[in-house]
């Protein structure tokens, strides 16, 4: 024969066959097609399920044959020689063939509908990979429909075309037009052919899939029976003189099929790498390989038919392995058979050489027009089912919204006409070298994500992923991604690369934007077992101070009145755990059930909505104290434990509803869907305030006292965590306040007083202590978040008249510098405020003396019983509750107030510990009150760990 064929990247087909029935929508498995009534009577059985053979081997074999089997077996054996060809198929195969075991993985484990790689990614996956793939899936599928049509059009061209200059035909039967034009609108009837099956049902297909196979095989015998039963002959290139009078070639015009012959075999063994006649490129070993790998795809077409299997885990597995070890055996006979029979110019020079030798010519060309033809109806076919697919799944939102609609029999004719579309818009371009490599990457895209979701179950280690395929470890997903990897860029690195960041930006869009699905997340799983392993790897015997961070439990009573509070300590955390803790009061035994599970999801919304990086850990308690021990004991997980407990300040304010609906318009949505969520639960309050759901409005109901409140207090400092009480930020906005005390101020700046002294204790000032160093690593981690980081630290050191003012200043400023904290020192003088404190001390020493004789007495008469014990158990400890007079911490906050130019947007102050005695407890709390009166967003903090250190 005298017809020039072009060298085509001709693809696989990954046929979505008729099998491929109704995609799920988000959340549900994958179902067939609704039978409207009249069917469902006239119709009561239910289609007859698919074998092994039909259902996997058939459609599996068509996809991997297709044409390569027929015009690329001598290109590749008369360029790299049979060596080369068996090491391509070897290395082709050990790809595929570590994928296919992922693939039979997946579809071995538990029930697997219809949906082929889509589904199997997607579930697996999650539907951001799913999504993504999914949509390069469909473009795959629509560019190797085209690819298809078009190669189907330049055979029947090259077969039946007439010379487009005009010029006499060198056959009789070389009569259509040619040209582009003319090829484009060839191509567009094929594509409506296609269209028009696929209209009216992929059933059509389904039933000439086994006539196409019966086609195919009788073809591929008479191929091997030829080389058998036709003698040597010779035989006439195409495009030289002999074969065309009006072509002038200078080349060889002529080659030789020789028959079985030693010589020719060792002719062939080596590579010779030409010019391609179709092209008029140079051929090295990538390209030969690239166009060699399209014949050896087509793994998924099994898996795509599982909803029509009678046991997909029993079928995929043995079938698609079945056709792969048939194909590869084929592929490795034709080699050698040819290889011992051709010469080298027959093979570089004729690619249509087998029809030449045939023992009847048209045999080869009924065998290249069947294959193509269903391989492009079947891309039709799946590209429409896997656009349907990604609608019913919701996950680009009303963008494929039309695609969803079916006909009466449950076909997608919107996703179908859609698919064709987009078909013949590939046609316009006409290149078939170009689709062929974008196809090419699009499919080792697809096949690298499977290799990926088996991957990642493995790894994830699930109970529930037990398949019964278990020929497969990691090792082998490993390889099948890295293969596929490599032969993305081997085929072209900017088409792969270019693959790479499309999938990304999908994937990435599909994130943000398409709704939570009920799937499962894989990487939910990935992240439990990393976590469990690392968490497991953090020893608390290895601690130390210089890695110390804050890990904060903070208990929130109303998180509709906290929101300020919730905020302003995920700026102080640093990176460290967070925990939102909250108690509500129940005894579990009078309950049905557990009433803390059903408010999870609301405590969790309000993180996402606060944007914030914290857990959430709520317990069922019979008093506020004990939940809040049960938290202290039990929150965390390992090394991961909070050492740090923050509780809102108990005084009479009331709470503020932070989360209304009448803030600003921006929050308003969110705010409403919170409100919603979080008004049918009862908060119970640290400070006695609760959320009714009856009114929406917030009222005072006491359920925690004053004593129990400081009790608190005294058990988180016994259990050595460290303690922070947060006043005034019930109407603290994190915005507000940084803009507020800038603008005030005059300046880019914010201020942060922090005063290191305990002021309970004039008669101690010192500032190096444990707690003093704490409060200081707190102000210092504060300032180094970003959005406080402009902010000024204000260093108050409190002074005594006739002590060294400068020399106190220069001690603290070089403890600073050694601990690489940037603070201003500003030195206040309180000698009046110590003037009360002692005026006071005289008055208390003259009535505890009184008080100490009359007790002794009395416990004289009281033969110190037990209770006596205790009493003077309790006031043996030294403490200044009872020393301090209202007058003097009034004149100590005027003082704080006083040095408040530019105002501070929070204050840091010496939280004290809790008296031992506690029936002073109700003292302790009203000395910090008065204390602390009108400071403003203030934080009193005590630390019982070191957490400072200057050593590298």
């Amino acid at each position: 024969m005298s017809e020039r064929t072009p060298l085509l990247h001709y693809r696989l087909s990954t046929s979505v066959n008729e099998s491929e029935l109704r995609a799920p929508s988000a959340g549900q498995a994958w179902e067939k097609p609704p039978v409207s009534p009249r069917h469902r009577f006239s119709h009561p059985k239910q289609p007859k399920k698919l074998s092994t053979f039909f259902g996997v081997v058939v459609p599996t074999l068509l996809s991997m044959f297709s044409v390569v089997v027929f015009l690329r077996i001598g290109f590749l054996v008369g360029q790299s020689g049979l060596y080369q060809a068996i090491a391509m198929f070897i290395v082709a195969y050990f790809i595929i063939c570590m994928t296919v075991l992922s693939v039979c993985a997946i579809s071995t484990n538990g029930a697997l509908d219809a949906g082929g790689a889509y589904y199997m990614i997607s579930r697996a996956l999650g539907p951001e990979f799913g999504g993504s793939i999914g949509i390069m899936f469909f473009l795959a599928n629509v560019c190797a429909c085209a690819l298809y049509v078009l190669g189907l059009v330049e055979a029947i061209v090259a077969t039946f075309g007439a010379p487009e200059d005009g010029a006499l035909a060198p056959s009789s039967y070389q009569v259509l037009p040619s040209g582009y034009w003319w090829s484009l609108l060839y191509a567009t009837a094929i594509a409506l052919l296609c269209l028009l099956v696929c209209l009216v049902g992929a059933h059509i297909y389904a039933k000439a899939t086994f006539l196409i196979f019966l086609i195919v095989m009788f073809v591929l015998g008479t191929i091997f029976i030829s080389f058998f039963a036709v003698g040597p002959r010779t035989i006439i290139l195409p495009g030289s003189a002999a074969s065309n009078p009006m072509v002038n070639g200078t080349g060889p015009t002529m080659a030789n099929f020789t028959g079985f012959k030693l010589d020719t075999l060792l002719g062939n063994l080596r590579a010779d790498y030409t010019v391609d006649y179709t092209t008029g490129n140079l051929m090295t070993f990538a390209t030969v390989f690239a166009v060699m790998f399209n014949g050896c795809t087509g793994i998924m077409a099994g898996s795509n038919m599982s909803g029509d299997l009678k046991n997909p885990s029993y079928s995929i597995p043995r079938g698609t392995i079945t056709a792969v070890i048939f194909t590869f055996i084929i592929y490795n006979l034709l080699s050698v058979l040819v290889a011992c029979s051709c010469d080298r110019v027959l093979l570089q020079k004729d690619y249509s050489f087998l029809r030449d030798i045939n023992i009847w010519n048209p045999f080869v060309t009924v065998g290249v027009y069947s294959s193509t033809l269903s391989a492009a109806m079947s891309n039709l076919i799946g590209a429409s089912r896997i656009l349907y697919a990604l609608a019913r799944d919701d996950l680009f939102g009303k963008v494929l919204s039309p695609a969803k609609k079916t006909s009466t029999s449950g076909n997608p004719w919107v996703s179908v006409l859609l698919s064709w579309f987009l078909v013949q818009l590939v046609l316009f371009s006409g290149k078939l070298n170009t689709i062929a490599s974008i196809v090419t990457i699009f499919f080792l895209l697809v096949y690298a994500a499977v290799d990926l979701a088996c991957l990642a179950l493995e790894w994830a280690s699930a109970p529930n992923f037990r398949p019964t395929f278990r020929y497969f470890t990691w090792h082998t997903c490993v390889l099948g991604i890295v293969g596929c990897a490599v032969m993305m860029f081997l085929i072209n690195a900017i088409y792969a690369s270019a693959s790479i960041a499309f999938m990304l930006l999908l994937l990435l869009l599909i994130h943000y934007l398409s709704p939570t699905s009920s799937w499962g997340y894989i990487s939910q799983a990935l992240i439990f077992h990393q976590v469990r392993k690392y968490l497991l790897m953090l020893d608390v015997r290895k601690d130390h101070v210089k890695f110390w961070r804050p890990q904060v439990l903070l208990m929130v009573s109303n998180p509709r009145s906290s929101v300020g509070l919730i905020t302003f300590i995920n700026d102080i955390k640093k990176s460290g755990l967070y925990v939102l803790g909250h108690v509500q009061l129940g005894d579990l035994n009078t309950l049905p059930s557990d009433p803390l599970q059903s408010q999870y999801a609301s405590w969790l919304t309000l993180v996402d909505y606060l944007n914030i990086k914290a857990f959430v850990n709520l317990t069922l308690a019979d008093s506020v104290r004990h939940g809040i021990q049960h938290l202290l004991f039990i929150s965390g997980l390992g090394g991961m434990r909070p050492n740090t407990l923050v509780l809102g300040f108990y005084d009479d304010s009331l709470p503020k509803d932070k989360l209304s609906t009448s803030q600003s318009t921006d929050l308003s949505g969110p705010s409403q869907d919170l409100e919603q969520r979080t008004t049918p639960f009862h908060f119970a309050s640290l400070r006695g305030s609760s959320h009714s759901p009856e009114n929406d409005n917030l009222h005072d109901g006491k359920v925690l006292g004053a004593e129990e409140y400081v009790a608190i207090i005294a058990d988180a400092m016994k259990m050595l965590k460290n303690v922070v009480l947060a006043r005034y930020f019930n109407n603290f906005d994190r915005a507000k306040a940084l803009s507020a005390a800038s603008s005030s101020a005059g300046k880019s700046s914010v201020y942060v007083d922090v005063w290191p002294v305990n002021l309970l204790r004039p008669d101690s000032s010192s500032y190096v202590d444990t707690c003093s160093l704490f409060l200081l690593q707190l102000a210092c981690i504060l300032n180094m978040v970003r959005a406080w980081r402009k902010a000024t630290l204000r260093l108050f050191l409190c002074v005594e008249e006739g002590r060294s003012v400068s020399g106190s200043e220069e001690k603290l400023g070089q403890l600073l510098k050694e601990l690489r904290i940037k603070a201003q020192i500003y030195p206040v003088p309180w000698d009046q405020q110590v003037a009360l404190h002692w005026q006071r001390q005289g008055e208390w020493d003259k009535k505890q003396a009184s008080q100490s004789l009359n007790t002794t007495k009395e416990g004289k008469r009281r033969g110190k019983d037990e209770e006596d014990d205790d009493n003077n158990y309790a006031n043996s400890f030294p403490s200044n509750t009872t020393r301090l007079s209202d007058d003097y911490l009034s004149a100590v906050n005027q003082l704080i107030l006083a040095q408040a130019w530019p105002p501070p947007a929070v204050r840091f102050l010496y939280l004290p510990r809790p008296p031992a005695d506690t029936r002073r407890y109700t003292a302790y709390l009203h000395q910090l009150e008065l204390l602390t009166q009108n400071l403003g967003p203030t934080l009193l903090i005590h630390g019982v760990t070191p957490v400072i250190t200057t050593d590298l």
